[in-house]
C-alpha cells in the first residue's frame, strides 16, 4: 500500500507528464511547416550569385524538410519587389528569401521602402561572401593599380567605371574605392552586368568592379586586366592578383553578401529548424567546392550573427553612400 508521501508524488507525476507531454506537442507544432511547398524567392535574375545558391540548396532543403522546395525569380527594382513580398508573407517558413547587398544599401537609396529591413524579417543565415575584383578595359595605360590611380588624378571626370545598376554591388564598392582614394570617376550604370562587361570588353567603359569568378576567365582571354581584389587575402582561385591593400592602397574589405530571410515573427523553434539544415548543407565538402567555383565562400552561423551583421551592414553603406554623395532612388 502506497504511504501519503508515495501517493503525493504519484498524483503530481500524472499530472506532470499530460503537461510535458502537451509542452512536447506545441514545440513539434512550433517547427512544423504547413503542407505544401516551400518558395524560395530570389529577388535577382535566372544565373546570377543569389538564384545559384537558391537552386544548389533546393534539392538538399527538400529532402532535409521533407517538403517540396520551388525557387521563384521576381526581378525588379533592386530586389526590393522580392523582399516586399516575403515581409508580407505569413511567418510559416514556406515563404523565404534569398537576396544580396541591396538588401543593405536599399534603406539608404530609396525614398519609401516598403518594409522595414530589420523588423520587416526573420534572419535566418547568411549563406555565402564573395569578392569582386577591380578590372580594367584590356588597353588601359593603367598596368596596376597605383598607375590607375595616378590615371584617375591627372584626369578628374575623364575615366568612367560600370555597373549593373544605381545601388549594386558594383557601384557601391567602387564608390567606397573613390571615397576611400579621394578619386573623380564617372559612374555608368546599365540595366544588367551582362551590358556592362560587354562594354568594358569592347572598350568602351575604362574599369569595373567585376566578381572574381567572372572576371578571371575573361581575364585570361585577354579580354580585360585586373589590377586587384577587395579583400583580405588573396584568392585561391587568383592567388596572382594583389589585395588592394598589397597594391598600396588600403581599403575596407567589400565582400558580397548572400543570405536568407523569412518574414517577421517566425517561431524561434522553427528559424532554428531552417538554421540548421542549411548550416548542415553549407558544411558539406561537395558545397564548399561548387561554391569555391562561383568565387564564393560558405558561411553559415547562427540567426542572430546573421541579424547583427546585416544591421552592421546597413550602417556602414549608409555612411558610404552620404560621404560618396549618392542620391536615393
Amino acid at each position: 500500500m502506497l504511504t501519503r508521501r508515495q501517493a503525493a508524488a504519484a498524483g503530481l507525476l500524472a499530472l506532470a507528464v499530460p503537461a510535458a507531454a502537451q509542452e512536447s506537442a506545441q514545440e513539434a507544432g512550433a517547427t512544423r511547416l504547413p503542407d505544401g511547398p516551400v518558395n524560395i524567392i530570389v529577388g535577382s535574375a535566372p544565373g546570377t550569385g543569389n538564384d545559384i545558391l537558391a537552386r544548389l540548396m533546393q534539392p538538399y532543403l527538400q529532402q532535409r524538410l521533407g517538403q517540396p522546395v520551388v525557387v521563384e525569380n521576381r526581378v525588379g527594382a533592386s530586389g526590393i519587389i522580392a523582399a516586399q513580398a516575403v515581409s508580407r508573407a505569413a511567418p510559416d517558413g514556406r515563404t523565404l528569401l534569398v537576396m544580396g547587398d541591396p538588401f543593405v544599401t536599399s534603406p539608404s537609396l530609396t525614398k519609401s521602402l516598403p518594409y522595414d529591413p530589420v523588423a520587416g524579417f526573420s534572419f535566418l543565415i547568411r549563406l555565402a561572401s564573395g569578392v569582386v575584383v577591380l578590372a580594367v578595359k584590356a588597353d588601359s595605360p593603367a598596368n596596376d593599380l597605383r598607375g590607375f590611380v595616378e590615371l584617375a588624378r591627372a584626369n578628374p571626370v575623364r575615366l568612367n567605371y560600370a555597373s549593373p545598376g544605381n545601388g549594386t554591388p558594383h557601384h557601391m564598392i567602387m564608390e567606397m574605392f573613390k571615397v576611400t582614394n579621394h578619386l573623380d570617376i564617372a559612374h555608368v550604370p546599365y540595366r544588367a552586368a551582362s551590358q556592362a562587361l560587354q562594354d568594358l570588353v569592347g572598350k568602351r567603359i575604362d574599369a569595373m568592379m567585376v566578381p572574381v569568378h567572372v572576371a578571371l576567365p575573361m581575364a585570361r582571354d585577354g579580354q580585360i586586366r585586373i589590377l586587384a581584389i577587395v579583400a583580405d587575402k588573396r584568392s585561391a582561385e587568383a592567388p596572382e592578383v594583389p589585395t588592394m591593400a598589397e597594391a598600396g592602397f588600403p581599403m575596407t574589405s567589400a565582400t558580397l553578401l548572400f543570405g536568407l530571410f523569412g518574414p517577421a515573427n517566425m517561431p524561434p523553434a522553427l528559424v532554428a529548424k531552417i538554421n540548421a539544415a542549411v548550416n548542415g548543407w553549407l558544411s558539406l565538402p561537395e558545397t564548399k567546392e561548387r561554391l569555391r567555383s562561383q568565387g564564393m565562400v560558405a558561411d553559415g552561423g547562427t540567426p542572430e550573427a546573421f541579424r547583427q551583421g546585416i544591421v552592421n551592414d546597413i550602417a556602414h553603406w549608409a555612411r558610404v553612400i552620404r560621404e560618396a554623395g549618392i542620391t536615393p532612388d
